[in-house]
C-alpha cells in the first residue's frame, strides 16, 4: 500500500493537533485542577424562598469557619438578590445562586466570575477578588423584556475593612 509523501505529512500534522488538544486538557485538569462540574445540586424553583439556603434572610455574603466566604444569590426576573453584595479582597469566595423562575447568566466583567443559572439547579463558583472596587454583576442570558435591568453590584473591600455582619 502506497500513501502519498504530502498525505503523510497530513496525517502527521492531525496526529500533533490531537496529541496537543489531548495534552492541554490533561495539563489543566492536573495541574490547574479544571473540571467540568461533577457535583449536581437540584432545587425546587418554585419554593426556592421558602427553603433554608435561599430564604431571603440567608442571601448574601457570610464568612465561613475556614476563611473563607460564602455568597447566596437569587437569580430572578429582573435582578440578582440581594442587589448589593460586599466581600473581603484575596478571599476565597463561593457564590451559590439558584434560579426562581427562567435561565439566567451572570458575569462579572473584568474578573473570571462567570456561570450559567439553570432553573432547578445549584450553580456553585469559587473564586477570589485580588483588588478593591465596585464591580457590576450582569446578567448575560437573555432572560425576557427586562433583561438589559438586570444587575447587581458587587463592592470588593480590604480585608480589614470587611464587615461579615453587614
Amino acid at each position: 500500500m502506497h500513501i502519498d509523501p504530502l498525505e503523510k505529512k497530513w496525517i502527521y500534522v492531525v496526529l500533533a493537533a490531537i496529541a496537543l488538544f489531548l495534552g492541554v486538557i490533561f495539563y489543566t485538569a492536573a495541574v490547574r485542577n479544571i473540571h467540568p462540574p461533577g457535583h449536581i445540586e437540584t432545587v425546587d424553583s418554585a419554593s426556592l424562598h421558602l427553603g433554608e439556603e435561599f430564604a431571603e434572610d440567608k442571601l448574601g455574603a457570610r464568612a465561613q469557619a475556614d476563611g473563607s466566604v460564602r455568597v447566596t444569590l437569587v437569580a430572578a426576573r429582573y435582578g440578582f438578590y440581594p442587589r448589593d453584595i460586599r466581600v473581603p479582597e484575596g478571599t476565597p469566595v463561593t457564590f451559590r445562586i439558584a434560579s426562581a423562575d427562567v435561565l439566567h447568566g451572570v458575569h462579572v466583567p473584568m474578573t473570571n466570575m462567570s456561570t450559567m443559572i439553570v432553573p432547578g439547579y445549584i450553580s456553585t463558583v469559587t473564586t477570589s477578588f485580588p483588588k478593591p472596587g465596585e464591580y457590576p454583576m450582569l446578567c448575560n442570558e437573555y432572560c425576557g423584556m427586562g433583561h438589559d435591568h438586570m444587575w447587581s453590584k458587587l463592592t470588593v473591600v480590604a480585608r480589614e475593612r470587611w464587615n461579615a455582619a453587614e
